[in-house]
């Protein structure tokens, strides 16, 4: 196993994934990968495209399930949870952002924000939501709508949304990837910034090398492992 800490925050274990394609063969994407997180670390991942990246970030998310193996988060084993189970982690433990932002079309930056909290029933005061809002440098734009806002914009709403509920692990899928080279790099500049302001761990998977070397930790993905 790549061991990153003794008493890891995340633990995967001989984590097995394949997918039916037609013709009845199969797509191999994870055969094997072991690795731990320590709280506190971010971790990137990268390797080609097709290597499975997406599908690692799924089932660590819950998203999806591994035909073999084990994950476990803060002692609690996902994969051993039903569907309602995971969700309710998932909710309540685990922040994603999107290549593709994914946010609600006709919610607002502040509605967007606020949806994880009111849908775990926690309150969400004011105060909690403008902070955040200025976290990210949206207080002026807290009412427009998705449409109205820049990629950059979506992103740092969508980043925003992820730490509402202060999560005990952030996941990124190729956060920058759909922004330009210096939109990309403000909004690398936050969300490092936001993770270490609240020493949280957060494993990114990407194609882009400049992120990768800001995280405290590099794996690859290559023929189903983890190296």
């Amino acid at each position: 196993m790549t061991t990153l800490e003794r008493t890891p925050l995340v633990a995967v274990h001989d984590l097995h994934k394949a997918y039916s394609l037609p013709e009845s063969s199969h797509l191999t994407v994870l055969s094997g990968a072991h690795f731990s997180l320590a709280t506190g670390t971010t971790l990137a991942v990268t390797g080609q495209s097709g290597s499975g990246k997406s599908t690692l970030i799924a089932l660590l998310a819950g998203l999806d399930r591994p035909d073999r193996g084990r994950i476990t988060m803060n002692g609690a084993d996902l994969t051993a949870m039903d569907e309602a189970g995971l969700t309710r982690f998932r909710a309540a433990h685990i922040g994603i952002v999107f290549q593709q932002f994914h946010l609600l079309p006709h919610l607002s930056a502040e509605e967007n924000i606020r949806l994880p909290l009111e849908l775990l029933y926690r309150p969400c005061e004011g105060t909690t939501i403008d902070a955040l809002l200025e976290s990210v440098g949206l207080t002026a734009r807290r009412n427009h709508l998705p449409a109205q806002l820049s990629g950059g914009e979506c992103q740092r709403v969508a980043i925003a949304r992820a730490l509402a509920v202060k999560p005990l692990l952030l996941l990124a899928d190729e956060p920058t990837g759909n922004l330009d080279v210096t939109t990309g790099r403000e909004v690398a500049d936050l969300l490092f910034d936001l993770v270490e302001q609240e020493q949280m761990t957060m494993l990114v998977v990407t194609h882009n090398q400049e992120l990768a070397e800001r995280c405290t930790h590099r794996l690859k993905l290559a023929q189903g492992l983890l190296r």
